[in-house]
């Protein structure tokens, strides 16, 4: 898959520290998921608070997105990764020294760890400027698969917080970002056909485009899923099949590293088969999943299948929207990147959130997750309308008549 034309074309040391501030960023992002069981269970939250608490970092990181593609065409993808890893451990040793003795704190702790989620508006980007066409999908699928450290807190969090206690864990967490961003320091580099600086206004005229519309749907459903399912599995395991806290959290890092291996392969598929045709397959499987995850299983074994299906799904779809992303955005990645990984993370907040009220009121998670299967579906129509015009007009707006792989 990795082909000698793709070592030669990009910058390696970049894509790998990309890839590892990502995945260490993300691990701290998602970080109230898996600590959920043991905050709920001291603050005495309900389902909807729990909802609502593993939501707010996933806002949070989705609004700070846009900010972190800004300022990634302004002053750099490297700076504004430094910045960025800098205020989280600012605020994860703030957290670990003064503690977090209530409900409404641990809300504002989730808004520091939104800096953290705002790393893939830098790290996409940052791997990107260094690739070409042909390579986009697979240097993006690699530099996203930093997806995985969703699975490293739901792996480890829970069993740490029982030994050490949840609070501590936040303190602990800084030590692999600090590893992490030593060698970011040290190994990342900016692209050399990094585009000029622009005024502040002339980032957000992508809006006016409606092409950049369509790709911030699209995430908004395949990233939104994985990361709203990231944040609420351990929850969800917890509730619906009384697992312990460390055991559904092994649970739902299964379905995160599934989710996030299939993304470099979802990238895979688009550079070969098209960004359009791979994301069509995502959505009718993705919502397949959802609706079979909807209905009450036998046993948590059942359950985790169906998530598992649902997250490579979702993985796969994330790293074929990032195919499409740079062939028609390409001068203006980071802030397109930005404002997709926006709604991606929005999504993410709308299912977390939804999840938990449906629990509330009525006692099951179902109609949240058929919510997310009817959304699903609706993406399909959407890009089955558009797909047409795309494979139409975007080789000749990128000057490159057969160089794209819609």
């Amino acid at each position: 898959m990795i082909s000698k034309s793709f070592l030669k074309s990009g910058h390696t040391p970049t894509l790998l520290s990309a890839f590892l501030y990502f995945d260490l960023s993300f691990m701290t992002w998602v970080l109230l998921g898996p600590l959920g069981v043991a905050i709920a269970k001291d603050f005495g939250l309900t389902p909807a608070q729990k909802g609502f608490m593993v939501a707010v970092p996933v806002l949070a990181g989705a609004l700070l997105r846009l900010v972190a593609g800004v300022a990634v065409d302004h002053i750099g993808p490297k700076k504004t990764g430094v910045i960025g890893q800098l205020i989280v451990l600012a605020g994860l040793a703030t957290a670990w020294v003064l503690g977090v003795h209530s409900y409404n704190q641990v809300l504002v702790l989730g808004i520091v760890l939104g800096v953290a989620g705002a790393s893939f508006a830098v790290a996409l980007p940052l791997a990107s400027r260094w690739y070409p066409p042909e390579h986009q999908g697979l240097a993006l699928g690699i530099a996203g698969a930093g997806n995985s450290g969703t699975a490293l807190a739901a792996l480890f969090a829970p069993g740490l917080a029982q030994v050490f206690g949840w609070q501590n864990v936040i303190g602990l967490a800084a030590a692999p970002l600090t590893v992490a961003l030593v060698v970011y320091l040290l190994f990342a580099k900016d692209a050399p056909n990094r585009p000029p600086p622009k005024r502040f206004a002339e980032y957000l005229d992508v809006l006016k485009i409606p092409d950049a519309w369509w790709l911030m749907a699209l995430y908004s459903v395949t990233f939104g899923g994985f990361v709203g399912l990231s944040s609420s599995l351990t929850i969800y395991f917890n509730a619906e099949y009384g697992l312990s806290a460390v055991t559904a959290g092994f649970f739902t890092a299964a379905c995160v590293f599934a989710g996030s291996f299939l993304r470099p392969v979802g990238g895979y598929m688009a550079d070969r088969l098209g960004g359009v045709r791979t994301l069509s397959v995502v959505y009718v499987l993705a919502a397949l999943g959802l609706v079979l995850a909807s209905f009450q299983q036998p046993s948590p074994w059942v359950a985790l299948a169906c998530f598992l299906f649902v997250m490579m799904s979702l993985g796969a779809g994330n790293g074929a929207v990032f195919q499409l992303a740079p062939q028609r955005f390409g001068k203006e990645i980071g802030v397109v990147t930005g404002l997709v990984g926006m709604t991606g993370g929005v999504g993410g907040f709308y299912l977390a959130s939804s999840l938990g009220w449906a629990k509330q009121l009525t006692g099951s998670y179902q109609t949240g997750l058929l919510a997310f299967a009817a959304l699903a579906l609706f993406a399909l129509v959407g890009l089955t309308g558009v797909k047409t015009r795309w494979r139409k007009t975007w080789p000749e707006l990128a000057g490159a008549a057969g160089g794209l792989r819609l």
